[in-house]
């Protein structure tokens, strides 16, 4: 329990909000907005020492949303038409390995898996200079109150009382008294190192050691990164995709952030076991990198403009608590992150931030249950992390190794699409009774010895080992695993979209983890066929590990069978129902109300 700070200096000038948050880039502006929207009359302060008007060179690259955030924008803080008229487009996730180390001049020197059509649920790049000033702007004419200062101490205080925070002004300093306090400052870390719980140490996130060296160019010639005419393949955008370039010990991200000048954000992440920090923290490095590794990409960055280069030394962290009991919470890379891959940082963001607000909607509703939920979330938040710290690790060995890598990407694309967008997507997370059995079934995904993430990660040891080639999987197809099976589109699984189960614990999620269980373990097979043939697949360890992954789809049709049960009365959306209800009285009405007065005729 935290106890008050005696040395904390109260200024004369003092102010009292609801919830005071802690920095204003992305995660704290979307928290703000989401908390002015479904807490009415809510009283919110943000603290940020930045310009509002988000400079040109702010340290800021863009972003690639995937399916969870972008339907956080959309659908929580009803920012679709927004994301339309200001944003790029984007058309899901490609991948590329060079064929030949010392040829990648070219397109065609470089393995694809390109999408090949519109994605289901939209997504898409962010400028998040440009986001971060429209959205301030936005909070405040909701009603936010925006200091443009910086934080120069803040006292945390157990339970209800009200925690402190001291702001520097450009001509004063003021205090903010809260009872709930949001860190979303970044990597200043302000709450994580006050309360010891950031997590920063190589040990203790699975040996993830990585850092990140990226630029924004503009005006560059697009023709270089994809060709503008291919009939026989296309049927999405395949420039405005997040490109992943991928390597031995590294991989580089390439998104279009703008349309009116051709502003690319262009970064590489690398594993310093393979890359040391030296050989590739300055911008000379980095091109000289490109230019070795991937001439395709330095003459990219070469036909245009360079805008700005940064590096970043240390990439992963994590958090032993996010959401407490004491009413602080902890969102963003204030918190959390481990690699850019799959732009998970933002899918973070968006779970924590919808926890965070029905947390403190509890709480200032004075509900029973509220400090329950403060524990319940931070439990769900703490399990993410861990979930996604497997996700990450043995990257520095498959990487490079087309084969294996993309095995690999369609494993973790299933579980995304199959698992986590579910979850999402029926607001699964924010159920007290799901959060339970999810944090402990999570160790059919994460255990050493029998868990789907370990055994597919032996597995692809092995290939990489011995250069095993079984083929280059596409997470995008429908027709290289089983019944038309395709992971891009796992979630129609239950009709979820196509239905419009978008209620919370509409959807039926047991069907969704079942039916993506079953598909991995059918995945499994085909690894062991392709790479070892009949004795592959004869082993007996192999009968046992698909044993303990069909007991676990056994358990999940279990919970399928009760929810069914529990649910059969329900309509998949009480809107539509409605709408079918009312129009159960319609009737033709061949005649039009008369729109001309008798002297205009």
């Amino acid at each position: 329990m935290l106890s008050t700070s005696k040395e904390f200096t109260t200024n004369t000038n003092t102010e009292v909000y609801d919830v005071v948050i802690m920095g204003a880039g992305f995660a704290g502006l979307c928290q703000a907005r989401h908390l002015l929207l479904k807490i009415p009359g809510i009283k919110v302060a943000l603290i940020d020492p930045r310009s509002p008007e988000r400079l040109a060179k702010d340290m800021k690259v863009g972003e690639s949303t995937v399916e969870i955030t972008a339907m956080f924008l959309f659908r929580e803080l009803g920012l679709y038409e927004y994301l339309i008229e200001h944003h790029t487009p984007k058309y899901g996730l490609t991948f590329h390995w060079t064929k030949d180390n010392t040829q990648t001049k070219h397109l065609d020197d470089y393995h694809h898996i390109w999408v090949n059509g519109t994605p289901h649920i939209d997504s898409f790049h962010i400028n998040r200079g440009k986001f971060e000033r429209d959205l301030l702007k936005m909070n405040q004419d909701m009603g936010v109150t925006f200091y443009n200062g910086r934080v120069t101490e803040f006292n945390l205080s157990p339970q209800d009382e009200m925690h402190q925070v001291n702001v520097k002004l450009a001509g004063e300093k003021v205090t903010l008294q809260a009872k709930h306090l949001v860190d979303a400052a970044g990597r200043r870390f302000l709450i994580g190192k006050k309360t010891g719980s950031l997590m920063i140490d190589e040990g203790k996130l699975k040996g993830i050691n990585t850092g990140a060296s990226w630029l924004r160019v503009k005006n560059v010639n697009t023709q270089i990164l994809h060709k503008t005419y291919e009939p026989e393949l296309r049927g999405g955008s395949r420039y405005y995709t997040t490109h992943h370039v991928m390597g031995h010990g590294h991989w580089i991200w390439v998104i279009p952030i703008t349309t009116d000048t051709k502003e690319l954000s262009i970064g590489i992440v690398h594993h310093k076991s393979v890359i040391s920090a030296k050989d590739i923290n300055t911008l000379e490095k980095y091109k000289s990198f490109l230019k070795a590794n991937h001439t395709l990409l330095y003459d990219l960055i070469e036909s245009g403009e360079v805008v700005d280069f940064h590096y970043l030394p240390k990439v992963a962290h994590m958090s032993k608590e996010v959401i407490s009991t004491d009413n602080w919470y902890i969102i963003g890379d204030a918190g959390y992150i481990f690699d850019p891959l799959y732009s998970i940082g933002l899918v973070f963001v968006s779970h924590g931030i919808e926890c965070n607000t029905e947390a403190i909607r509890s709480k200032l509703a004075g509900e029973a249950e509220a400090s329950k939920k403060q524990q319940m979330y931070n439990q769900l938040m703490f399990q993410y992390q861990a979930l996604y710290l497997d996700v990450y690790q043995k990257h520095e060995k498959h990487l490079g190794h087309a084969s294996a890598m993309s095995w690999r990407i369609y494993l973790e694309c299933m579980l995304w699409f199959g698992v986590f967008i579910p979850i999402y997507l029926g607001k699964w997370f924010l159920d007290f009774e799901f959060i339970e059995n999810f944090c402990k079934s999570t160790k059919y995904l994460v255990s050493e010895k029998y868990g789907i993430l370990s055994i597919f990660y032996e597995e692809f040891d092995r290939l990489v080992e011995e250069d095993i080639n079984v083929g280059l999987m596409d997470y995008t197809r429908g027709d290289q695993l089983f019944f038309g099976y395709c992971p891009a589109k796992a979630t129609s699984i239950d009709n979820n979209l196509f239905n419009t189960k978008l209620e919370p614990l509409r959807l039926n999620i047991f069907k969704a983890i079942k039916s993506t269980h079953f598909y991995i373990a059918l995945l499994y097979l085909k690894l062991r066929w392709k790479a070892y043939g009949v004795k592959g697949i004869l082993s007996p360890l192999v009968w046992f590990r698909l044993i303990k992954m069909f007991e676990y789809i056994s358990y999940l049709a279990m919970g399928e069978l009760i929810y069914l049960f529990k649910t059969r009365n329900l309509s998949n959306n009480s809107v539509i129902e409605k709408m079918r209800k009312d129009f159960e009285d319609y009737r033709y009405q061949p005649q039009l109300q008369p729109w001309m007065s008798e002297s205009d005729r």
